[in-house]
């Protein structure tokens, strides 16, 4: 008698670029969901808002009103250039804000944790910039760098630069310390260790300080608009204030939280890309 002897079938095992995608594309959907999310919440909160407090509808517009005011109204198409040319220049100023920011507080971090005695040195003045108050300092900082886009990039880049560091310098030193040793006995320098073990093992708090510095670099730009600058949704803000025109201001802070909303979720995504093929072990399966 033959024996039949019959093969199983072999496992179909993922490639790694079917498994990046299908992490980039869960990540995704969870941004879109998120941000669906937060905006019903937010909707919900305002007319609650309203309604608790008993606000005038002249001054506290409800979703309604800003929703005439952009899109239904005779005047929408107008209402909506003034909002969009402003956005534009408050994106500009909080992204070079935000990218002037994060790359000084990398740096710095990387400093600190090469050198103590550096930290020990430098870390107070970043103290006091956090301490200081940006209302008071903001007239100081036009005087010194004008009413362009380096005063604004330096306002909204000291909001980011103090988290920053702060999470950067903590994700630096939490690497494992087996594997820094192990580098060590191998006759790896600092900076070989730096580059081959902390630098990987930092970037979920990198990317931490990159999202929670999308909020920060924003509020910093609309701030120096606002006080310095005479331009963006920061000024438009206070000059319809000024002039009743309360529907801009709604429609105004609005736009810029939905904007804020989609922006921080944006850095999540590519938190998501990076750390999947450069992270740490535990940071890839988030």
């Amino acid at each position: 008698m033959t024996a039949v002897v019959i093969a199983a079938p072999k496992a179909v095992v993922p490639s790694r670029a079917m498994t990046f995608g299908r992490l980039l594309g869960l990540r995704f959907l969870r941004a879109l969901g998120s941000i669906a999310v937060s905006l019903v919440v937010i909707i919900a909160l305002w007319y609650a808002f309203i309604k608790a407090f008993g606000l005038n509808p002249l001054v506290a517009k409800d979703p309604h009103a800003v929703w005439k005011y952009l899109v239904s109204d005779s005047s929408a198409s107008a209402n909506r250039r003034k909002i969009e040319s402003n956005l534009w220049r408050t994106l500009a100023d909080a992204g070079l804000g935000y990218v002037a920011g994060t790359i000084t507080a990398t740096v710095c971090a990387i400093a600190f944790v090469l050198s103590r005695t550096l930290e020990r040195s430098l870390m107070p003045i970043a103290l006091v910039l956090r301490i200081m108050p940006l209302v008071a300092l903001t007239p100081l900082l036009t005087l010194v760098f004008g009413r362009g886009y380096v005063a604004t990039t330096v306002i909204a880049g000291i909001v980011v630069f103090f988290p920053s560091l702060i999470n950067m310098v903590f994700g630096l030193r939490s690497a494992p310390q087996a594997a820094t040793d192990l580098c060590i006995a191998y006759g790896a320098g600092p900076y070989t260790t730096l580059r081959k073990v902390a630098i990987p093992s930092s970037l979920p708090a990198f990317f931490t300080s990159a999202r929670l510095a999308v909020p920060g670099a924003i509020i910093g730009a609309l701030l120096a608009e606002w006080l310095a600058t005479g331009k963006g949704l920061g000024y438009l803000m206070l000059q319809a204030g000024t002039t009743f025109d309360y529907n801009a201001v709604w429609a105004a802070v609005v736009i810029i939280t939905t904007v804020s909303v989609i922006a921080f979720a944006f850095v999540g995504i590519i938190e998501t890309a990076v750390l999947a093929r450069y992270g740490p072990a535990p940071a890839r399966g988030r």
